[in-house]
């Protein structure tokens, strides 16, 4: 056991120090960002390699239904091959004995990395950037709800009660009293946070009822996605202890604004190890006007991975703390990419579309594969927005089938991702719409009934 160990990062080993380690997690992503895999004794995960889960969970819809139209080779369930990076060793310490998670990768049987599985397609874009000289570095937040308890899903989710016994408050952005009423829950974010060796760049309350943001510190985009991925676990857990629920969906409170998870952007030489998006004398390159003009070209047709659900384009409505289109402009918050006051060496790019309830490693994935191709095609930028961009035309597709319809008809976009990729994610999308249509809501209930 102590062999795998040493190949796991400090905060890994410096948590089992002195204890016996009783289990180990094995976890990969699906295309929904849940966790899947199997726990095993942590004896046994020392005397293997790998283990095997059939490759159908790629086809799964949110639901736990499953899209035929994805398995092209007909739906056989054959196996994929899961090795443990150990790397991502990680503490999982909610848990009554002691217990650490470690992602996976998916190959084939033959060796191949499995091209539909999250991890690697964020792994094939990074590649791409490296062929180039390029290393990209990204920095997420995290925006997410803590609600009361909700069991009943007929009744509307509320707001949670905060220790002074009322529930949260909503319009209270950037007030730390607000931040307070959640005390216990942030304690042990920052707790479990530590534990697994993640560093939080700031907590702060952002304009929703009990609507909370989290910073990371910018990094490499797999070693960051997987850190969101590992994230949602962990604040999901301490949010259990106390009696309430975390909850990551877009628009989970009618009225209230969405939760986000915006996307940082720079680029680094491999050569030179400096920020490309700056030359010599400290201006703006080229390089970086293509990246804007990139996100600003393909951003559209990447929208299904940044809104991946019919309650994600609740989010985009005029006014609402969303984009409504691709403008893009300095210091401004209503554009959908925006670049932030910054010392030179730190000039970045954000994008302000990605919904904190995408995939994280999808939603970089395509994020970074927009950059890429304008950097590539060298793409020009529209002109700077000035002013508020919600006056500007709506320019994002508006629902699940339009989103589709783009993401299909951009070869570009889909050969940076990889078609296997874009094949199995569209079908399994056009699925949950489906199963979703099943469903007769309270609106239709309530104005058709006898209306129509």
């Amino acid at each position: 056991m102590s062999d795998w160990l040493d190949e796991a990062p400090e905060a890994a080993r410096s948590y089992v120090e002195g204890h016996k380690l009783d289990e180990i997690e094995c976890l990969i992503s699906d295309l929904s960002g849940i966790a899947r895999g199997k726990a095993m004794p942590a004896s046994k995960f020392a005397r293997q390699t790998h283990f095997y889960l059939p490759n159908s969970i790629y086809y799964q819809t949110i639901t736990g239904g499953w899209s035929d139209d994805a398995a092209i080779d007909g739906f056989t369930e054959p196996d994929m091959v899961l090795k443990p990076d150990y790397s991502t060793a990680s503490a999982a310490p909610w848990t009554a004995d002691w217990t650490m998670q470690v992602i996976h990768d998916a190959y084939s049987k033959t060796g191949e990395p499995v091209p539909y599985t999250p991890r690697n397609v964020l792994k094939r874009v990074v590649d791409l950037y490296l062929e180039k000289g390029w290393k990209p570095v990204v920095a997420p937040e995290m925006e997410f709800y803590l609600v009361a308890r909700n069991v009943d899903p007929a009744q509307e989710i509320r707001a949670m009660t905060g220790r002074s016994g009322r529930p949260a408050a909503a319009r209270q952005a950037y007030s730390v009293s607000a931040v307070d009423e959640f005390g216990p829950v942030i304690d042990d974010i920052y707790d479990f946070a530590e534990a697994q060796g993640f560093e939080i760049d700031g907590i702060t309350q952002e304009g929703g009822a009990g609507q909370l943001e989290i910073n990371l510190r910018h990094g490499h985009p797999v070693k960051l996605a997987d850190e969101i991925f590992y994230f949602k676990r962990l604040i999901r857990e301490a949010a259990l202890r106390h009696d309430c629920f975390a909850t990551f969906m877009a628009k989970p409170i009618e009225g209230e604004p969405g939760s986000a998870m915006h996307i940082h952007h720079s680029v680094l030489s491999t050569e030179t190890g400096k920020n490309i998006f700056t030359g010599d004398a400290d201006d703006e390159t080229p390089e970086f006007m293509h990246f804007i003009g990139g996100l600003q070209h393909y951003m559209p047709a990447a929208t299904i991975l940044f809104a991946p659900y019919v309650n994600s384009f609740r989010r985009y409505v005029k006014d609402h703390a969303a984009p409504i289109n691709v403008e893009w402009g300095r210091d401004n918050r209503t554009t959908a990419i925006r670049v932030p006051v910054a010392d030179p060496q730190a000039r970045r790019a954000e994008n302000r579309i990605a919904g904190m309830d995408c995939n994280p490693y999808l939603g970089i994935a395509a994020s970074l594969a927009c950059g890429y191709l304008g950097m590539v095609e060298q793409i020009e930028p529209k002109p700077e927005f000035t002013g508020d961009a919600y006056d500007a035309e709506e320019e994002l597709p508006r629902g699940i089938y339009a989103a589709l319809d783009e993401f299909s008809a951009s070869a570009p976009l889909r050969g940076v991702l990889g078609e296997d990729f874009c094949r199995v994610y569209a079908g399994v999308k056009a699925s949950e719409y489906d199963e979703f249509l099943q469903v007769i809501s309270p609106w239709e209930r309530e104005h058709l009934l006898l209306n129509v």
